[in-house]
């Protein structure tokens, strides 16, 4: 069967907020023959081979059985390996579902009539901007307020005197914080964040999907702060997009309010072999993050002895900026030469182009084909 286009009678079956819903975009994933993919920021590395035969262990007769429904051995797991408990910890089908359930079971639904700004509060999910794109998205699947802050022009973090002159609400029902920021790339402190977090009612989500590859990290944040959670992810750093393992760590009462409204059975069981077994290979993990690191500085030097502008990046990606001909441009001319990467077309983004460091081969060839696009 194929879907009617927009104005079908089936419309009317559907919820007016949902037949208005533009959905989340993800990054381009071309199944093109030589193709160099530096759009989604993926580990260019495979799995620990222990992580592999952990894998094929488990295809065996658990397949037919459903997996531990709590993610119990893992969450003990990531437990001892955060110095936590394991009610500090939930599971996710991907951080993506747990940043879902967090609006599910934190913020109010936007009310008809006129708020009082308390229930204005309790309406709002509230983010910077640019970071994840995905934000947006789960606001308006709720029918939540939303409180776009947009970040300075190089995308650092304000302060809290900044942000009372600006529209941000200390009392809203939930934040988003990407740190390190995507796309920008841009690390912040968590001496930054701790003042942010002090002065926030709410609960706040400090989003570390590429924390391993910055300097430092804000988890004794979540420890601190009950309102705090912080969010991991097992897909970019550690080569398990595929297997969609994320976890929040935070205090055990937001963390059982958002076990209650899970889904059962919600993380798949071999992943949550994958992801046990990446805990006991993580020397295999801090090698290629060391040459992640290393690939990073050499293409920024590169790209800024061409004359671009390059952010200083505390990610597994930078964001640069051509001189000599637009972003758009930019993009359009590598993908010609079998590179994808990631153009935002909007506002304050527009004119950068987000890449992806892949292996050592892949960001040559990346290098050589701009040399190529700057001579023509």
């Amino acid at each position: 069967m194929t879907a009617k286009c927009k104005g079908s009678p089936l419309d009317r079956l559907i919820r007016p907020l949902v037949r208005n819903l533009r959905g989340y975009v993800p990054g381009e994933q071309p199944d093109v023959p030589g193709l160099i993919k530096l759009n989604t920021n993926e580990n260019p590395a495979p799995p620990s081979p222990k992580v592999i035969r952990a894998i094929r262990a488990a295809t065996d007769d658990r397949l037919r059985l459903y997996p531990d429904p709590v993610a119990q051995p893992l969450r003990e797991a990531l437990a001892k390996f955060h110095d936590c408990r394991p009610e500090n910890i939930i599971v996710g089908n991907g951080s993506d579902e747990l940043l879902a359930l967090a609006t599910r079971a934190f913020v109010e639904p936007r009310q008809t009539g006129t708020p009082t700004r308390r229930q204005a509060a309790k309406q709002t999910i509230q983010y910077f901007t640019p970071s994840y794109s995905l934000y947006p998205i789960l606001a308006d699947i709720h029918g939540a307020r939303r409180n776009e802050i947009r970040l300075p022009a190089d995308f650092g973090l304000p302060d809290n005197d900044s942000l009372r002159k600006s529209n941000w609400d200390f009392n809203a029902a939930l934040n988003y914080i990407t740190t390190p920021n995507a796309p920008s790339g841009r690390g912040y402190t968590t001496r930054e964040l701790a003042k942010l977090c002090t002065a926030q009612n709410g609960v706040t989500i400090l989003d570390e999907a590429y924390v391993d590859f910055a300097d430092e990290h804000a988890l004794r944040l979540a420890k601190r702060f009950p309102h705090v959670i912080v969010s991991r992810t097992f897909s970019k750093a550690y080569s398990l997009c595929f297997q969609r393992i994320g976890y929040f760590i935070g205090h055990p009462v937001l963390i059982g309010a958002l076990d209650r409204i899970r889904d059962s059975y919600n993380v798949n069981g071999l992943g949550q072999a994958a992801a046990l077994a990446t805990l006991v290979d993580t020397r295999y993990y801090q090698k290629q993050f060391r040459h992640i690191l290393h690939l990073r500085r050499e293409t920024a030097a590169a790209l800024e002895a061409l004359g671009f502008d390059v952010l200083p990046s505390q990610a597994n990606f930078i964001f640069a900026q051509p001189t000599s001909l637009t972003a758009e441009e930019w993009f359009h001319q590598l993908r010609q030469r079998n590179i994808v990467t990631r153009w935002f077309d909007a506002p304050n983004v527009r004119n950068r182009l987000r890449i992806t460091i892949g292996t050592e081969t892949e960001m040559g060839k990346f290098l050589d084909a701009t040399r190529s696009i700057l001579e023509r």
